[in-house]
């Protein structure tokens, strides 16, 4: 099934994907890393992008942010790419893109998702088995260090829900450890990985209901066979 066009709703939580082309390297050592979370600093910030988690794997980068405006998060996405692979070819001594096509955003309901979604993006390098036997924390391009309390990180802008895990920020962090080491469940995670490439929105009906309301465009995946009539 094709993707649906992509939507952006200012104030809500997306999952933001963009992969490279073909399975190429996208990061092939540390300079490249830091160059590209400097870029991410920098342009959330002049566009207006709440970062709540983040990773930079070797052939993609994935984000949980809220944009002010619909218009941001695209502008802070492209600047970012555009950027990035100018200094990426450079540096290389390569030529043409990069990046495979558009980027990948879906819109979540924080109170359900936005939690297994840092989760999800935090645990990443251990689903991929990047980590030879470490714990999510010690990969150093994710914001996961951040937000279990072991060391500061300029992109992260913690979310309300987040802050809700304890009264204390030891408390916060010490919730959401926890969360990192039991991991997202079976549902959780094939919701994450259905939803994401396709860009469908995760929440309750409600939550899809008053998105498609709100924006005129379809936000779920279609029921196969004809439509209800509360559908028509």
């Amino acid at each position: 099934m094709a993707r649906l066009p992509r939507l952006i709703v200012p104030g809500q939580v997306h999952h933001v994907l963009q992969r490279s082309n073909g399975g190429q390297a996208a990061f092939v050592d540390a300079h490249d890393h830091q160059a590209m979370l400097d870029l991410l600093a920098e342009y959330t910030q002049a566009f207006g992008v709440a970062v709540h988690a983040y990773v930079l794997m070797p052939t993609y980068w994935h984000l949980l942010a809220t944009p002010d405006t619909a218009e941001g998060l695209p502008a802070m996405v492209q600047a970012v790419g555009r950027r990035y692979v100018r200094q990426f070819n450079q540096r290389h001594g390569r030529r043409g893109g990069l990046w495979e096509g558009r980027f990948r955003s879906t819109v979540v309901e924080a109170r359900l998702q936005l939690l297994p979604g840092m989760v999800w993006i935090d645990t990443a390098p251990l689903r991929e088995g990047l980590l030879q036997g470490g714990d999510p924390p010690s990969y150093p391009w994710s914001g996961c260090a951040c937000s279990m309390g072991l060391r500061t990180d300029r992109l992260i802008k913690p979310h309300a829900l987040y802050w809700a895990l304890g009264n204390t920020p030891f408390a916060r962090e010490a919730a959401y450890a926890e969360m990192v080491r039991t991991g997202n469940t079976r549902a959780e995670a094939q919701q994450l990985a259905d939803a994401i490439p396709k860009g469908w929105a995760l929440g309750d009906a409600t939550f899809v209901a008053a998105l498609q309301h709100e924006t005129g465009q379809r936000a779920a995946k279609v029921r196969p066979g004809r439509p209800r009539i509360s559908e028509i």
